[in-house]
């Protein structure tokens, strides 16, 4: 099953090992992908699809330093070198489209001002330029701000298929300014994108149908994570906010639905892809602690459509290869993770 192709909307997958995104923090200074980056994701071609890493939308939104943005002509030009070389070797290949919200420092941005659902800070330190820094107090948004942001992800989106991607996923997961809206413990909003579920899901509903809407839904895909407390995040019943998502995103008609289906951390529990599952009726990956044997029987059972593998293709350029022979995978060197340059990051032997 693992070597079944698969279609995802629009676009016909090779294979259901997805390469996960990332996040490297190779970008150049400007947030313009690179060479290097193009060299990084063209190795990794023979996933059935390749998911970058998150890319801002917007200026001054960043979180990492170093990842990359699709908000200008240059970065939309530089793109190009990524897609063209990772169509030449077969691959396909969607922008995963990203807005820190309070996950991002003022620091880290010119001094720019933060946003989130509401004016609730992250807990503890951010990484920037001037060292540990305490994360910042961000600005709960306006209903005119959050109209102004659905439309940068619309924009967003136009210039990823510009740049030559086969589609863009939509970040709502691990923290950041959609997951904020989503979750209760980030979104203590008394207006209409707060409050129950069905207000908290506005944001990334709008979100949806404006990228939708620019580019067509089946080159849409969506990541959420359910029970992930990445960034001081958590959901007082995620297994219901599970069902009410799955449910609704039916609407959509995306290429297809992500979900992490664990917890970084541990601090919450809970098995929610079965009920992702029963109520999704599109195309689901499971992502977060697979192996290909667990991944072969999921998707064998019809629990699954498709399995995201992370450090899998982070180590491992040629993953699908070594699955189907049966090989050693290569371990991989977290100190690297996130270093500039060529080491951990495009010098991983293939067999």
């Amino acid at each position: 099953m693992l070597f079944d192709s698969l279609q995802a909307g629009s676009v016909t997958l090779t294979n259901r090992m997805l390469m996960a995104p990332l996040t490297r923090a190779r970008a150049d200074a400007g947030h313009i992908p690179n060479a290097l980056m193009a060299e990084y994701y063209a190795q990794r071609a023979s996933a059935g699809l390749v998911i970058t890493e998150c890319t801002m939308i917007a200026e001054n939104t960043s979180a990492f330093v170093s990842e990359p943005g699709i908000y200008n002509a240059a970065q939309v030009e530089a793109w190009k070198q990524t897609t063209s070389t990772v169509h030449a070797k077969g691959g396909r290949i969607f922008l995963q489209i990203w807005h820190a919200g309070r996950a991002a420092h003022p620091a880290l941005n010119g001094g720019t001002p933060i946003v989130s659902s509401s004016a609730i800070a992250l807990a503890g330190e951010a990484h920037t330029p001037e060292g540990k820094l305490p994360n910042a107090m961000p600005h709960a948004l306006t209903e005119a701000e959050i109209a102004v942001i659905v439309q940068q992800f619309a924009q967003a989106a136009k210039n990823a298929i510009a740049a030559g991607f086969d589609g863009v996923e939509v970040h709502g997961a691990n923290g950041y300014l959609i997951d904020q809206f989503l979750r209760d413990s980030a979104n203590h909003r008394i207006d209409g994108y707060g409050g129950a579920i069905e207000n908290r899901a506005r944001f990334l509903f709008e979100v949806l149908t404006a990228v939708s809407a620019a580019i067509g839904s089946g080159r849409v895909g969506l990541r959420l994570s359910p029970l992930n407390s990445y960034n001081d995040m958590k959901d007082s019943d995620p297994l219901a906010w599970t069902e009410y998502l799955a449910e609704h995103l039916n609407r959509f008609n995306l290429a297809y639905l992500h979900v992490m289906r664990a917890d970084f951390f541990g601090v919450q529990t809970g098995d929610v892809m079965p009920v992702a599952r029963a109520h999704y009726k599109g195309v689901l990956i499971g992502n977060m602690g697979y192996s290909s044997d667990e991944a072969e029987a999921a998707i064998s059972a019809g629990k699954l459509d498709a399995v995201a593998f992370g450090t899998g293709f982070l180590a491992n350029p040629d993953f699908p290869a070594r699955v189907k022979a049966g090989a050693a995978m290569n371990a991989p060197d977290a100190s690297t993770f996130y270093t500039p340059g060529a080491k951990g990051y495009t010098d991983y032997p293939t067999l």
